[in-house]
């Protein structure tokens, strides 16, 4: 658990380094209606890296020897897409590649979900993270599509 935590952690701080305190160019950005009040991103981010330790770290004690070495690798690949997104937004505002970052993200998360969920019925609690990220996705293509 402590190093699945860890990495979770370094994951959120990573990523929240590159959003910084409040961006100047992220407030001028067009938003979508369907945005959510900026007070919701640390909440559901929080909520959501605490059920990604605690149901991977869950997962990797309960599985089998060979599917722990997939199941790092897949944990392992999720994080740092985790963690890029922050980059690619609001550091190199490359909105077309965040929307990009974001699908590949999605399609990790779903993974690393059926792969936890597996290990255990306990791990079905990570099913919130994909609709996140799928909802994350639709998101960063709408501020994409508004500031071409």
């Amino acid at each position: 658990m402590l190093r699945t935590g860890a990495a979770v952690a370094a994951t959120a701080l990573i990523g929240s380094a590159a959003a910084g305190p409040g961006s100047a160019w992220y407030r001028r950005v067009d938003k979508p209606g369907y945005q959510p009040p900026s007070a919701v991103f640390p909440i559901a981010w929080t909520l959501l890296y605490g059920d990604i330790a605690v149901t991977s770290a869950y997962a990797l004690d309960n599985a089998a020897e060979p599917e722990k070495r997939s199941l790092r690798a897949a944990l392992a690949v999720n994080l740092v897409l985790n963690a890029s997104w922050s980059w690619v937004f609001f550091r190199a505002h490359r909105l077309g590649a965040a929307t990009a970052v974001a699908a590949a993200l999605t399609a990790s998360s779903a993974d690393l979900s059926r792969r936890v969920a597996t290990t255990h019925p306990v791990g079905r609690a990570c099913a919130a993270y994909p609709a996140w990220c799928a909802f994350a996705t639709v998101l960063s293509a709408g501020i994409w599509r508004r500031n071409r």
